[in-house]
This record gives C-alpha cells, structure tokens and sequence, in this order.
C-alpha cells in the first residue's frame, strides 16, 4: 500500500485540530475543578469562617486566669475526653458584649464548641433578659442550642411549665427542653417536689414528644432524683477531680466548671462536655 502523503495544508489542519481538542479538554478540566474548589469552600463555609475569625477577628480578649489546681483539673478532663463534644452555658449573668460568636474554642482554640445551653425562664413568671439574643446569635453562629428553665421548689408546676413554653420556641435541631432543679423546698416535702416535678415534665414532654432534660447537681441527684427520672436524658454538675460526674449513673451532659475560660468570651462561663461525637449530639436532638 501506498503511504498516505500529508501536504503541508494537510497537517496544519491535523494541527488545527488536536490544538482544538487540547484546549477543550483543558476547559472540561478547568471547569471540573472549579466545581470541585466551590462545591469544597461551601462545604467548609463554616470551618473556614470559624479559623478565618479566630485568628484574623479584632476581638479584644481579656487576661483571664484560674489557680493552678482548676487549671490542671480542666486540661485532665480536656485530654481524657477529646472523643466527646463540648459546649457552654450562659445567662444574663453574662454580658451580651463580652461574647464574640465567630470564634468560641477551649484547650487554647484547639477544641471548638459545638453547642450552647442558655437559661431562658426562672419559676413561675420570670424570664432570662438575654436569652432573646442569645438564642438568634446561637442560631445564626449555627451552634447547637438549648434553652432550660430554672425550677423554683416552692413555686407551681403548672404555671412554671407554661411560663417556659410562652418563652421559648424550639426548633428542629434544637436540644430538648431542659429542667434545671438545685434548690429543695421550703414549703412542700420531698415527695411532693417529685411530683411536681413529673407534672413539669409531662406537660413539656405532650409539647414537644421529648423527653426533657434533667439538669441537677451530682450530690443532689443522688439525694432527691435517683430512681424517678431514670429513663431520662441527664446533666449532671460536678467541680470535682473526678473522672465522671457520677461513677454509677449513666450521664448524657457533663458541667465540668464554673471556671470555663474561652477563646471569645470576656468572662468566665460554665462549660460541658456531651458524652458522645457531634453527630451523637444531633441525634439527640429535635426533629
């Protein structure tokens, strides 16, 4: 067979094309991978912002310090629990200026907190003067929140269950409602302080189809509660050197310190730790 013979039209043609072709497939490449960058920098929007704002934010931090024993105390309870999700919890005890949302992190800004519980009524008629703003700079900072009423003993069930429902709207992905109970009554026995409580929790649980939250301190709990709100979610507060907040019970929450410092926050806070990963958290929460 004759070999085909290329005049010099012929292969600048034949060149014409495959450079064509090249930069085609440069473009279908090109595009491919600014998809990729964009599908990439959306997904980690709110990984980025948080860095972005850790380290570049003009937030002015004050100096704040614990003793030495508190300080030890926390960094045995940070690197024994780095598997769980941490969190914190605030009031009108807190200032609104002293928080900058962007950036909230502990374990000098390597642990991010991932969820915030705030107080948002008191007793029968009383309500947390922050917890408006707190709750909409949670939401918008995409943090986990919870809302939790303080129970006053002495005061009604009825009228302090209806007293946080008016307060508060929960939201699909917001934690259950928390019952925050420390203090025994003055006026009523014990007995009648459980069942008060079990009214509280009922009409909340009819509300929203979840159980509450039950939110004590370690010894209280273990004095008064033990035994009548087993099959519900707990919180339990220990500032003891101690490896858990209690060495029988199960535990979903853990309030660790009083003495919480973090990265963002002008004042000290409580600070939790959940007893699971984040997506364990969600989990938990409302639908």
């Amino acid at each position: 067979m004759t070999a085909k013979k290329y005049t010099k039209k012929t292969a600048k043609k034949i060149h014409k094309t495959r450079r064509k072709n090249y930069f085609f497939r440069r473009k279908i490449l090109l595009a491919i991978l600014l998809i990729t960058l964009i599908g990439t920098g959306l997904y980690l929007k709110q990984s980025i912002s948080y860095y972005y704002a850790l380290y570049f934010n003009k937030f002015s931090h004050k100096n704040l310090h614990n003793d030495e024993k508190e300080t030890l105390r926390i960094q045995r309870i940070l690197s024994n629990n780095l598997d769980k999700t941490y969190g914190f919890d605030i009031s009108h005890y807190q200032n609104k200026e002293d928080i900058n949302w962007d950036s909230l992190s502990i374990g000098n800004k390597t642990i991010p907190l991932e969820f915030v519980v705030m107080r948002a009524t008191m007793g029968n008629r009383s309500a947390d003067k922050h917890f408006s703003e707190f709750w909409q700079q949670a939401q918008k900072h995409k943090l986990i929140r919870g809302a939790y009423h303080f129970y006053r003993a002495d005061e009604d069930p009825v009228i302090q269950a209806n007293n946080f429902l008016e307060n508060v709207k929960l939201e699909s992905g917001d934690l259950p409602p928390i019952l925050d109970i420390e203090k025994i009554p003055r006026r009523k026995s014990n007995k009648k302080l459980i069942e008060d409580l079990k009214i509280w929790c009922k009409i909340i649980e009819e509300t929203y189809g979840e159980k509450p939250i039950i939110y004590t301190y370690y010894h209280y709990y273990k004095d008064f509660l033990k035994g009548e709100f087993d099959d519900y979610p707990l919180w339990l507060a220990n500032y003891n050197d101690v490896p858990t907040p209690s060495p029988d019970d199960q535990w979903d929450f853990w309030q660790f310190s009083e003495n919480g410092i973090v990265h963002g926050i002008n004042t000290k806070v409580d600070l939790d730790v959940y007893n699971g990963g984040v997506w364990s958290l969600k989990s938990l929460t409302l639908d």
